[in-house]
């Protein structure tokens, strides 16, 4: 079973829409993940701003920072 994740990211993001692309085969194949825009949350610009897109289990709270591939998330999710 695949663990449920967030992408951080914020609009406008370019890097961000390519790992929403990334991101698509795994969707469809049961991967839960929440879209959670940066700007929203106290403190997530200061620390994400330079690193986003940011893939983040919700079961460990490990995150997958940008650049990543499929098989970079894959075993990520592994």
């Amino acid at each position: 079973m695949l663990p449920e994740c967030q992408l951080l990211g914020t609009l406008g993001c370019h890097l961000c829409e390519y790992a929403e692309a990334v991101l698509m085969p795994f969707v469809d194949n049961g991967l839960s993940v929440e879209l959670l825009d940066i700007a929203e949350q106290p403190g997530w610009l200061e620390r994400y701003a330079l690193v986003i897109p940011v893939l983040r289990r919700t079961d460990t709270g490990a995150e997958l920072h940008w650049p990543f591939d499929a098989s970079q998330v894959a075993a990520f999710l592994g």
